[in-house]
């Protein structure tokens, strides 16, 4: 289920993306505050599995709560954390599934990473496709080296996620410095600039005393003749298409249309270093001393309305390492929760394609990590195999929650999973909707990567036994 957070002001956000809810919630509990940061570590690591990261902090925590009421140290504890994480790696790099990464094995990850986030099952398996062609056409591009920037994601309201584009190239909202300039171009040579078009300013504040209209004359002409020429370099070395990041004088920008050139100011940066690496641009410092290598090609640079708003789609670049992700939605909140939801499907992909494989999904991998680190636990001497054991059963609680979230009795469903493990080497919660059970994810196709579980893991390990170590809170200066 969403929840809807409301803050002060009435701004509401509806979503179950973990971190956002931890993000966007009012937390003051400095303990708190840690589980929140489990959260957005898995985020900025891996991209998803923030809900599994803090639910597993907070099982943890439970479980040490009850071990310390046993009159456990606190420091076994830790240690028998410790000791469980490094078999829940161990078990996790076992079930890494020995399959080619191909398209449909990485739609089959993507789609598993949106389910449940306001996509709508009718297009998650259309939402998948596209993320995961925008993900091999950077990999690709980049000879394997994936830069995350270069899959960019876009909004717009007015239609149905189904109508969600990929674009080769870049979309950017902005509009055109003069209206009489050409709202499409193809064979486009492309300039990017970080310099203002407009009249030079002294570094020094100076007073000048005009004396006669032949000065003032002389004065304006200089003026003007700075401005033109900016127009008249572009044009000369045949550029269709400016993009700069600062501010375009009026003038300039008539002198630009005059010379058939498209133009657009205040470009944001991040925009700008997309279209250059799209397009092959460099970045220019000033509009002067140009020259034909320092510009950029795209198949074509076009404006295109979509409400109110027009936006301009560069496609077909020569370098095209960048690609978009042209979402739309309903709503504001539907494109907000869907735009979570393609990053985080992004992010999956890339992971499973650059850090270690996929596993199965659905809870599948939890009751494996579980079943490893009770069994190597009975050779574990001393109190620390409670703790060990304590470990395994924080895990369980993660296919137990997936189990009651189908309808399931949790109960039943746990003793079913581990069965159906101990028999056929794999379990999991498969869910139809308001009803589940208990099979084969890779089967269904329910795929998570591997990183997604060893980082969560990992931070949840850290971020518990943290807090265990913490005897009092005491209010500082």
């Amino acid at each position: 289920m969403d929840k809807m957070l409301v803050d002060s002001s009435g701004d509401v956000v509806i979503t179950n993306d973990g971190a956002t809810i931890l993000a966007e919630m009012d937390i003051e509990h400095p303990a708190a505050q840690m589980i929140v940061e489990v959260a957005e570590t898995q985020e900025e690591e891996v991209g998803d599995g923030t809900t599994t990261a803090a639910v597993l902090t907070g099982e943890l925590l439970m479980h040490a709560e009850d071990l310390l009421e046993q009159e456990l140290h606190p420091t076994v504890i830790v240690e028998g954390y410790t000791e469980a994480a490094r078999l829940a790696q161990e078990a996790i790099d076992a079930q890494v599934l020995d399959a080619d990464l191909d398209d449909d094995l990485l739609e089959r990850v993507a789609e598993s990473s949106m389910t449940g986030k306001g996509t709508g099952d009718v297009t998650a398996d259309v939402l998948a496709g596209h993320v995961v062609r925008a993900v091999r056409m950077v990999h690709d591009e980049n000879d394997g080296r994936f830069d995350r920037d270069d899959v960019r994601v876009l909004t717009r309201t007015g239609a149905s996620s189904s109508a969600t584009e990929l674009i080769e190239g870049v979309v950017i909202d902005k509009d055109p410095v003069n209206d009489n300039m050409p709202t499409s171009v193809e064979d486009a040579t492309v300039a990017v600039l970080d310099a203002k078009l407009d009249v030079r300013k002294g570094e020094v504040d100076t007073e000048y005393t005009i004396t006669s209209v032949e000065q003032l004359d002389a004065a304006l002409k200089a003026e003007d003749d700075e401005l033109r020429g900016y127009a008249k370099a572009f044009a000369d070395v045949g550029v269709d298409v400016v993009f700069c990041t600062k501010s375009i004088s009026d003038r300039v920008a008539g002198y630009l249309a005059d010379a058939g050139v498209l133009a657009f100011k205040s470009v944001k940066k991040s925009d700008a270093r997309a279209i250059a690496r799209a397009t092959g641009a460099k970045r220019l410092g000033s509009a002067t001393d140009l020259d034909e290598s320092d510009f950029g090609h795209a198949d074509s640079v076009s404006l295109k309305p979509y409400g109110d708003d027009e936006l301009v789609f560069v496609e077909g670049g020569d370098a095209s390492k960048a690609v978009t992700l042209f979402l739309r939605g309903g709503t504001e909140h539907v494109v907000d929760e869907l735009e979570r939801a393609i990053n985080d499907a992004i992010d999956v992909t890339v992971a499973a394609l650059d850090k270690g494989g996929v596993v199965p999904g659905a809870g599948a991998t939890e009751i494996a990590i579980a079943d490893h680190v009770r069994a190597e636990a009975a050779g574990i001497e001393g109190r620390k195999q409670l703790a060990v054991e304590a470990f395994a059963d924080a895990v369980e609680a993660l296919p137990r929650t997936l189990a009651e979230n189908t309808g399931m009795d949790p109960i039943d469903a746990l003793v079913d999973l581990r069965a159906r493990y101990e028999n056929e080497g794999i379990a999991g919660v498969i869910s139809s909707g308001r009803s589940g059970e208990i099979g084969d994810p890779v089967e269904h196709g329910i795929l998570d990567p591997a990183a997604v579980k060893r980082e969560a893991v990992e931070s949840a390990t850290e971020a518990a036994t943290m807090i265990v170590r913490i005897d009092d809170v005491i209010a500082a200066e």
